[in-house]
């Protein structure tokens, strides 16, 4: 399709005029209990045609490809920007959608035809027989989910960028039970093995290693006690910590939802435009950083649905509040530095302000040396629950699978581990970090914003964290 050609034979009148073709097909199979339960593929590509008419933005989408009906969308966009206009909370000029040119795509090292679909499913059903270590596991899952995904975006200011995606998530569980005790547990916690990635992540021998290590643990909890309830130190595993950056960090720094955009839906945030720069956020072993740039992380792009360029950012730097996850629009409404993560999650919606990569950096301590410092504690790993409040505030998060810390030693396993803190007073009291030993990539397909609803991809990265005197709690 040739987008230049359809863009430079769109007459309406507009300051600006943005398309933004995407195309996505999706495949996902579930093997239950050695059984295909699901194979399904689904394709879907459209249009979204955007404009600026009277300093308002506004769009309209189409899976009419030709140009009559990209026309016609034009057309409705410039209709409904006019009626914004005359509600407008605040005007925006074409310097809203920066020049951009270039191009991105995934790295992998297996493509798709790597593996035929007859395979894959092969690898989920011996999965799940690796998962059944005992009689006691009473239901196994297995499921792979691969996206390709091809975007094209052209606009009436020069720009012109097209972006090319390959997305595996897989997943492997194990239910256990005994009696009335029931025990769950996951490769890291549901999808959380998310990448920008090939066939490579279908590595027979490394899944069923995994698979027999997840059916091992589900029993071995079974017969576990709860975990203490008591004021201790915390230790959370990289794939925990994937959850905690996500809600207390990652949602609360959203700048839309900071003005107030998301308050009838996905709630507010506990931080005010006047906290940048000045709130101390964490300790100063807390950073964070917006990375769209880590090669087989979930949310890798070059750019943003609006065309600015996505770099390496520090949103905290030694535990101090820098800058927020704001898009061009946001940073124009608040006048706050923000990234490039204004992101639609597919042709038929409008980009809102979105997290993509966003990674706690790794600090200098080894495994063992965090394990060594607690006295008494939990280690928990792989999210099993959570609970936070409207303003990304107060929060209580579950784990699957933890274990007792005592005399800087790995002791018990414990069942039901949860924690429960506010967000502030909690990064605060990090006070190891781990090394980029310890530092792990994750992801999930499925973060939850804006109306419409958009579920989108995003990617976290963390090393191993303890975290000091936390409210600590078991109980199913």
């Amino acid at each position: 399709m040739d987008l230049q050609a359809i863009l430079s034979g769109i007459d309406v009148p507009a300051d600006w005029v943005g398309l933004r073709y995407v195309k996505e097909d999706t495949g996902f199979r579930l093997v239950r209990d050695g059984k295909p339960e699901e194979n399904t593929r689904e394709s879907k590509q459209g249009i979204m045609v955007e404009v600026l008419v009277d300093g308002q933005f506004a769009y309209y989408g189409t899976s009419r490809l030709d140009a009559a009906g990209i026309q016609a969308a034009a057309g409705q966009a410039v209709v409904l920007a006019k009626a914004a206009a005359k509600y407008s909370l605040h005007s925006f000029e074409a310097d809203a959608r920066p020049l951009a040119r270039g191009s991105y795509r995934s790295a992998y090292k297996k493509a798709t035809e790597a593996f035929s679909p007859g395979e894959i499913s092969e690898l989920l059903i011996k999965s799940t027989a690796e998962l059944k270590v005992s009689d006691k596991v009473v239901t196994t899952n297995a499921m792979a989910r691969i996206v390709e995904s091809e975007s094209h975006f052209v606009s009436s200011n020069g720009s012109d960028f097209d972006q090319q995606y390959l997305m595996v998530s897989a997943d492997y569980s194990a239910v256990a039970q005994d009696g009335s005790v029931t025990q769950k547990r996951t490769d890291g916690g549901l999808l959380a093995k998310s990448y920008q990635a090939g066939m490579e992540v279908f590595d027979e021998q490394d899944v069923l290693a995994r698979c027999r290590i997840i059916g091992a643990e589900a029993v071995e909890l079974l017969s576990a006690e709860d975990c203490p309830t008591g004021t201790m130190d915390l230790v959370l595993a990289p794939d925990q910590m994937m959850l905690q950056i996500h809600e207390s960090v990652g949602h609360a720094l959203e700048i839309d939802r900071i003005l107030g955009d998301e308050r009838n839906y996905a709630g507010w945030s506990f931080v005010r435009p006047a906290d940048f720069g000045k709130l101390q956020y964490g300790s100063k072993l807390m950073n964070i950083t917006f990375d769209p740039t880590i090669g087989n992380q979930f949310a890798s792009y070059a750019f943003d649905d609006g065309g600015l360029k996505a770099e390496k950012e520090f949103l905290i730097k030694d535990g101090l509040l820098l800058r927020g996850l704001g898009g061009r629009e946001s940073q124009i409404r608040s006048g706050l530095d923000g990234v490039a993560n204004f992101r639609a999650s597919s042709w038929n919606r409008a980009p809102i302000d979105r997290m993509a990569n966003l990674n706690l950096e790794a600090g200098e301590s080894s495994y063992d040396e965090i394990i060594g410092a607690v006295e008494r504690g939990v280690f928990m790993t792989s999210n099993r629950s959570w609970s936070i409040d409207d303003y990304r505030n107060k929060f209580q998060f579950g784990c699957e699978y933890g274990k007792l810390i005592e005399n800087g030693k790995l002791t018990r396993t414990v069942k039901n581990p949860n924690y429960r803190a506010i967000s502030n007073p909690f990064w605060r009291s990090l006070k190891m970090l781990g090394n980029q030993d310890t530092f792990e990539v994750y992801g999930t397909p499925f973060c939850g914003k804006g109306e419409p609803n958009q579920a989108i991809r995003v990617g976290h990265a963390s090393p191993l964290c303890l975290f000091d005197k936390v409210e600590l709690f078991g109980g199913a």
